[in-house]
């Protein structure tokens, strides 16, 4: 039986296992700089900037959804999910949907205008299950980021 609960402090070695396992998967291992420690302090500490649930079996933590919240000029709160990801092994066996459908009452919760995340263009399996629930897929945005270091070069800092 598959539970739905809320992350807690003592899940986050097993949720940064999970977000290296999807790092993988994505083709992008050496991207993930994050740390147990940094997790527990940024979603747990006096400001928590993120929230998430964890997915529960007899395998222990099997699929997570971590959100967080933004602000849209256009729109207001939004609720953005920053990732869903379910072990490998446990694919396809509804998890992805029970972590989706609790994220999405956890915007309608929180008074959320609404929920937005980002799916990779070649990731065909997430696409077609976003599909699924009427998903909007913009194609006319351009993602853009700037690591800390891009930072202080351009500051001289």
């Amino acid at each position: 039986m598959n539970t739905i609960r809320p992350g807690r402090k003592e899940d986050l070695p097993r949720v940064l296992e999970l977000v290296r396992e999807l790092a993988e998967y994505e083709r992008a291992p050496h991207e993930v700089i994050n740390t147990v420690n940094l997790m527990e302090e940024d979603g747990f500490g006096p400001n928590p900037v993120y929230g998430f649930f964890v997915c529960e079996n007899k395998n222990g933590i099997v699929g997570l959804s971590l959100y967080y919240w933004r602000y849209s000029t256009w729109k207001g709160k939004r609720l953005y999910l920053e990732d869903i990801i379910v072990t490998e092994s446990e694919r396809g066996q509804g998890i992805g949907k029970l972590l989706f459908d609790r994220t999405m009452e956890k915007a309608l919760e929180e008074n959320c205008t609404g929920m937005m995340w980002q799916v990779l263009d070649w990731n065909e399996p997430a696409i077609n299950f976003y599909k699924k629930y009427g998903t909007h897929m913009a194609q006319e945005w351009i993602n853009c980021n700037l690591e800390a270091s891009q930072i202080r070069k351009i500051l001289n800092q």
